[in-house]
Parts: structure tokens; C-alpha cells; sequence
């Protein structure tokens, strides 16, 4: 069962139990660091930089993992996406879809992907923001619903870790590529 309680470590002063909903924004709070911190102050031409041909930029990284927390969570909370509903589909205006959040591009793809850190950070702050809030007191017993995916359906919960692992993966890769370009 996915809503139970994970037992602690033993910190002292903690509550012993920590439920799903807490664990994922503790780890999104951690994540949005990551991200602030491999952004940061960069210019456009830092953040669009390619570490090696056909690499991945930080803006990518960044505007991929922010599509995918929101597309993948909003939707299975019953919410709209902040991509269409705040106009940053319409803000960034990129030149595919707007339903595209990023798998599967090919490098001119994710070359067309100029964005500042300001637009960066205003969307991913945005998302994160509007995550945590649908998280705030959810009931436990939410994480054992069946969703929609893509490829079928999945535990609520499920689906929370899944999104954890891709957004991780991602931060931890813009804050790599930062220092490769940052070290040019």
C-alpha cells in the first residue's frame, strides 16, 4: 500500500511518522534549491549553452522538469496546468505545441528553448507553488486512487514518486551542466 506512513530514522524531535504527501514537498522544497542554485544569475547564453553537441542547456533541463511536474501532477489532482492557466505557454511562446513538454525532442528542439532565468525560475516557482498547495493536507487515502497516465493509469501515489525520480534527475543535471559551462 502506497499511503502508509514511512517510519523515522529515529531524528530526535520528529514526528515519527511521515506521510506522502510531506515527504514529496520536502523533497520539492530540496529540488527547488537545486534548481535556484544551477540557474541562478546565468545569462541567456550560459543557460542556452551545450556542454557538448546535442546536449541538453540548463534552460531545457529547467523547462523540462517544470512541463513535467506540472503536466504530470496538476491533471492527476484535478487541476489545470499553470502552463496554460498563468500564459506561460503563451509568455514563452516556444515553436512547438504547447501540449509538448519535452520528451522526446530532438537537439534543434531543445536548442529553440531560449529562456532567461527569470522566466525559468518565475514558471518552475509557479509550479513548485501550486504543487505544494495541492499537496497541503491531502488525505492519505488519495494516494492509493487510480489516475490517468499516458500509458493507462497508476496509483496517485505511484505517479507522485515517478515525477520525483524524472524532476530529481533533471535538477541534478542543469546543476552538472552548470558547472561545466560556468568552468569554460
Amino acid at each position: 500500500m502506497v499511503s502508509g506512513g514511512v517510519a523515522s530514522r529515529g531524528v530526535e524531535g520528529e514526528d515519527p511518522e511521515m506521510d506522502i504527501a510531506r515527504a514529496f514537498s520536502d523533497g520539492l522544497e530540496e529540488v527547488g534549491g537545486v534548481v535556484h542554485d544551477a540557474v541562478g544569475d546565468l545569462s541567456l547564453a550560459e543557460l542556452t549553452a551545450r556542454p557538448g553537441e546535442g546536449a541538453n542547456t540548463i534552460a531545457w533541463l529547467v523547462w523540462h522538469l517544470t512541463r513535467v511536474l506540472d503536466d504530470h501532477l496538476a491533471p492527476a489532482f484535478g487541476h489545470e496546468q499553470r502552463w496554460f492557466v498563468a500564459g506561460w505557454a503563451e509568455r514563452f511562446a516556444l515553436p512547438f505545441p504547447p501540449e509538448d513538454d519535452g520528451y522526446g525532442q530532438t537537439a534543434d528542439q531543445v536548442a529553440a528553448v531560449r529562456l532567461d532565468a527569470t522566466g525559468l525560475l518565475g514558471y518552475f516557482d509557479d509550479v513548485r507553488s501550486h504543487t505544494l498547495a495541492m499537496l497541503d493536507g491531502v488525505d492519505p487515502a488519495r494516494f492509493d486512487e487510480r489516475v490517468a497516465t499516458p500509458d493507462g493509469e497508476t496509483a496517485l501515489g505511484t505517479r507522485l514518486v515517478r515525477t520525483f525520480v524524472d524532476v530529481t534527475q533533471h535538477a541534478g543535471q542543469a546543476a552538472f551542466v552548470r558547472g561545466m559551462v560556468v568552468a569554460r
